[in-house]
């Protein structure tokens, strides 16, 4: 997360002393940030093509182009015709970008995932960019298609929906959640834009319902008129076969922190059966006022809220938690930093 301000290299975009703008697009060259519309709140919504870096057979061979019905239901989260991942000068995929960036006769359409976000925005509308994070997680996805092919999943603070999509090429359905209506539309719309990925004799990836995110009280949002209900019918669906649970970079403040993490034990106790979470995380330094030093107060806590819910014990569960080596290909085109790091934790019930 980069903090900005007025720079004449990217005068398309106006900034202001709080905006925040993502890596990944602050590498992007600046012809390549096509705006395609403003959304409900008058901010630029871009374009972006993020190419997975294999070859057609492999995808075929994958089984991410069949395979059974495949559902996304989204949850509030983060629109442009020609842009790309962005990668840093040096990050060895500056070919891979100008690929990315051309027609998509460069490659085949299964090849090629698009997604709708803004940039430089104020923090609370971070999660409508895209973050390296959510391409490190769906890197992960990518390699662990064992662990979600078929399965039921729900993502935690979705944005703009990326890791939910990639998800959604393996699993059965998958429950893409965040709060606020602009930013469900979004990556509504986001999951239209890729439809293409898990199509399978003509059915297509559908986003519907809004949960309420943070606190997960389903059942205060049965109206069937809001846009993003839930139905009792899917509630009943999740707490009866998810066993997959993910987030991405949902750890930059202290409260959501705890706010995802009271979340996720509260689903773990809920659902039918033994569950895994998998949560990526940047682990970003700071210069903090009170310290007068660099410091990473919000990773810490991260790390601070995972310690605890190790050592919880109330004699239904106990949460198992592992890193994992970031060792696994890389399919999509960002920065694989030392500070990315992925969390395994394992809901197992006490026996």
């Amino acid at each position: 997360m980069v903090q900005l301000a007025p720079a004449a290299a990217m005068d398309e975009v106006t900034f202001r002393s709080d905006t925040v703008l993502s890596d990944v697009h602050l590498y992007t060259p600046n012809h390549r940030h096509l705006m395609v519309r403003l959304n409900s709140v008058g901010q630029p919504v871009f374009l972006s093509q993020f190419k997975l870096l294999w070859s057609q057979d492999s995808w075929t061979d994958s089984g991410a182009k069949g395979g059974s019905h495949r559902d996304v239901h989204t949850k509030e989260p983060p629109s442009a015709e020609t842009g790309s991942t962005g990668s840093p000068p040096g990050s060895g995929h500056a070919q891979e970008e100008d690929d990315v960036l051309g027609e998509e006769a460069q490659g085949s359409l299964h090849d090629i995932i698009r997604i709708e976000h803004t940039m430089a925005t104020p923090l609370e509308d971070v999660g409508k960019q895209v973050w390296r994070g959510a391409l490190l997680l769906a890197d992960y996805i990518l390699f662990r298609q064992d662990l979600f092919r078929g399965c039921t999943a729900l993502e935690l603070g979705a944005g703009t929906g990326l890791a939910s999509i990639i998800a959604a090429t393996m699993a059965r359905t998958v429950y893409c959640t965040d709060v606020g209506a602009d930013l469900l539309s979004m990556c509504q719309r986001n999951i239209a834009l890729n439809s293409h990925l898990a199509a399978t004799g003509g059915e297509e990836l559908v986003a519907r319902r809004e949960g309420n995110g943070h606190k997960v009280c389903f059942c205060s949002f049965l109206d069937p008129e809001a846009p993003f209900s839930w139905s009792q019918e899917e509630i009943s669906d999740l707490y009866d076969h998810t066993t997959i649970l993910f987030a991405a970079e949902v750890f930059y403040d202290d409260d959501l922190t705890d706010a995802v993490f009271k979340t996720l034990s509260r689903l773990a106790h809920r659902l039918k059966n033994a569950c895994t979470a998998i949560l990526s995380v940047e682990k970003r330094l700071n210069f903090t006022l009170r310290h007068l030093d660099v410091t990473c107060e919000a990773y810490d806590h991260f790390r601070s809220c995972l310690h605890a819910l190790e050592q919880l014990a109330d004699g239904k569960l106990r949460f198992v938690v592992e890193p994992v080596e970031a060792s696994f290909p890389q399919l999509l085109v960002y920065e694989r930093l030392q500070q990315l790091e992925l969390w395994k934790i394992i809901a197992e019930p006490v026996t």
